[in-house]
């Protein structure tokens, strides 16, 4: 039988490095947290170790101190991380390292000290120290391939794009390329269903995703939840049960969506180049939703009238030579259907933890199988309306010297277990 997926991983390397010295933290390190979010257009990891001091050379004293002293760590060292977990795919940042973004001691005394390392990603340096000031034309999904290749030379195989139908003409006003991207994913309609994108960074690259092609995805995993299973994970069979009860951090919340107009909407848009406004009801029983991952949303027949009125300029031949008529990026084609489409994915929250599975990432879809309280269990053993499939918003996996395991934050947009197709 393998070993459980559960176990401690293997650190095959954990170094940093400081101008070209490189120093082994392997055997010091008590914890590794590896991040990946829908919302972080970069990945994230935190090392806690622990140090005994004599590990290196005081150039200044010649005496033997501590990592952190002797190097010293004081900030944009490169980090070289490489997991190997009891199952999946090997968790490599040895090619692409990350910059220590903040070093705080945890506790110290007479002969050690614990140091957490905050690590953040090369990119986001890049992205912080390097503003742009350029001008861009065209479809939205090739304005983001061009900063990620150009800005941040980011590879092809590293960049996975969802195509745009409609184009943005923007300057960069001197902010970070990471920034812009982040700004024009609600500003982004794909070919086909509700605006609303996300741009985000996994293990496997750079993504900028429609939620309509996120909920598209095949799911990749299921995992259960049965009040009889076992916690030890020594077997094989509970490598995708969940190791403690799922925690339901948000299940509908119908004043909050109603004030964020969600079902039904007011949108007032002025043109500066006329002076004149258009108002436009947005009805979400008369749009309808193209992709959900249940069943149809909630009381969307309820509410009778608007909740929420929106405002909005029409940027009209602002960027242009030659003075134009054509309106920019029309907010009347994304506005209302983007703040519907990313505020209804938040209507569940849960957060659960698994067995560690490297093979996920945030956006993947997974399929959540939670136990009905029925006593007709043998009929229909799962719940109805809480089991289903569910997006990854946040995912974490962590290491340590007695066990592995994955954290996810899920959400989806509505109720059961199969999803609604238009």
């Amino acid at each position: 039988m393998s070993a459980p997926a559960a176990g401690p991983s293997k650190y095959d390397i954990i170094q940093i490095e400081k101008d070209g010295e490189t120093i082994d933290l392997k055997g010091g390190t008590l914890s590794v947290d590896y991040y990946e979010s829908l919302y972080s257009p970069t990945v994230t990891a935190k090392i806690i170790y622990m140090d005994a001091g004599g590990n290196i050379e005081d150039k200044k004293s010649s005496k033997f101190v501590s990592v952190k002293e002797g190097l010293p760590i004081t900030g944009l060292e490169s980090v070289k991380i490489k997991i190997s977990p009891t199952r999946g795919k090997v968790l490599d940042f040895s090619k692409d390292p990350f910059k220590v973004d903040a070093c705080p001691t945890l506790s110290k005394e007479a002969n050690r000290e614990t140091v957490a390392l905050s690590l953040v990603s090369q990119k986001q340096i890049t992205n912080d120290e390097t503003p742009i000031f350029d001008k861009y034309t065209g479809k939205i999904s090739d304005t983001v391939k061009k900063i990620l290749k150009e800005k941040f030379k980011v590879t092809n195989d590293k960049i996975k794009i969802d195509p745009t139908k409609n184009g943005y003409n923007f300057l960069g006003k001197g902010r970070g390329g990471l920034n812009l991207i982040l700004d024009l994913c609600r500003r982004s309609v794909p070919v086909k269903g509700d605006a609303g994108y996300f741009f985000y960074q996994t293990k496997s690259g750079y993504k900028f995703r429609s939620i309509e092609s996120l909920l598209s995805e095949k799911q990749k995993f299921t995992f259960n939840y049965f009040g009889g299973f076992k916690k030890d994970n020594t077997k094989d069979d509970n490598d995708n049960k969940l190791v403690r009860e799922p925690i339901f951090q948000k299940d509908q919340n119908v004043s909050q969506v109603l004030k964020g107009g969600v079902y039904r909407s007011r949108n007032i848009f002025f043109d500066p180049r006329t002076f004149c406004y258009e108002e436009i009801n947005y009805d979400i029983s008369e749009k309808g939703v193209s992709k959900t991952l249940g069943k149809a949303p909630p009381f969307e027949k309820d509410v009778k009238g608007f909740t929420k009125t929106f405002h909005h300029i029409l940027d009209v031949g602002s960027l242009d030579s030659n003075p134009s008529t054509e309106v920019n990026n029309d907010p009347r084609e994304w506005q209302a259907s983007s703040v519907m489409r990313y505020n209804l994915l938040h209507s569940q929250i849960v957060n659960i933890q698994v067995p560690c599975n490297s093979e996920i990432e945030a956006g993947d879809i997974v399929r959540l199988e939670i136990e009905s309280i029925s006593d007709k269990k043998e009929e229909n053993p799962y719940d109805e309306q809480q089991s289903g499939n569910y997006l990854i918003l946040n995912l974490c996996h962590h290491f340590d010297s007695k066990r592995s395991f994955t954290s996810m934050t899920l959400v989806r947009d509505t109720y059961g277990r199969r999803g609604s197709k238009k």
